[in-house]
């Protein structure tokens, strides 16, 4: 028997988009897709992954009925993903991730649970926020651990840029909200300030907030907190 985990053998942006192609939060790492995932992506990418069309999307008929939804921004294997769309059977989550690894990982699991909540863009979220996701239409964003960039002279190619931020929250209905989670502090600083600087949000707390109850703690996590590593929640709330 196979293990299903064993490993398998340009154009412009849009006008508006906040993060100019030339400035990347995220590079495309290199990995193996396994015929686990290669198998999920055959038997659930059709109905699960969404093509980017770069045009407005009709989310009640992407999901096949009306909901609120929450745009999840990169979400590395979809560990917490799963978890959190198991635990919130009532929404929709419109989740973007570059990586095909990942995108294997998370059709995967959606097989495995029976998640009928999930859809999936293979696409620079930053591009389909600009132009796929019309202005309050969504219900939330969850944005988890994104890369850091630790170095000063990386430190602008950070998703968390006043830019993208007032872009989010143009596309957040009124009280609907924004969540960043980092382990990171310097960066969990600088999401705080960019957020609290925004107009149309928010904070939902007197700083950082508590962890919300449907984040799950990941391995990764959980192997940062026993090391002594912190990690910082920030939830604005749309005006």
């Amino acid at each position: 028997m196979i293990d299903p985990d064993t490993p398998a053998g340009g154009g412009q942006p849009p006008q508006d988009v906040a993060h100019p192609r030339t400035i990347r939060s995220f590079v495309r790492r290199a990995g193996r897709t396994t015929t686990g995932q290669a198998r999920a992506f055959e038997q659930f990418g059709p109905r699960f992954v969404l093509p980017y069309t770069g045009t407005p999307l009709d989310l009640a008929g992407a999901f096949g009925r009306e909901a609120p939804t929450v745009l999840e921004i990169g979400f590395g294997m979809g560990e917490a993903t799963a978890h959190i769309a198991a635990l919130m059977p009532e929404t929709n989550f419109l989740c973007c991730e570059v990586h095909e690894p990942g995108v294997g990982a998370l059709l995967k699991r959606i097989g495995e649970q029976g998640l009928e909540n999930i859809r999936i863009v293979q696409h620079d979220a930053v591009e389909v926020l600009a132009t796929m996701i019309r202005p309050q239409s969504l219900a939330g964003v969850h944005i988890f651990f994104p890369d850091p960039w630790h170095k000063l002279r990386h430190n602008k190619r950070r998703l968390i840029q006043p830019p993208l931020v007032a872009q989010l929250a143009s596309r957040l209905a009124p009280g609907g909200y924004l969540h960043c989670a980092t382990d990171w502090e310097p960066y969990a600083q600088q999401m705080l300030e960019v957020l609290a600087a925004e107009p149309q949000l928010e904070n939902t707390a007197s700083g950082f907030a508590p962890k919300p109850h449907y984040r799950p703690l990941t391995k990764f996590e959980n192997r940062g907190l026993k090391l002594g590593h912190g990690v910082w929640d920030v939830v604005f709330r749309r005006k």
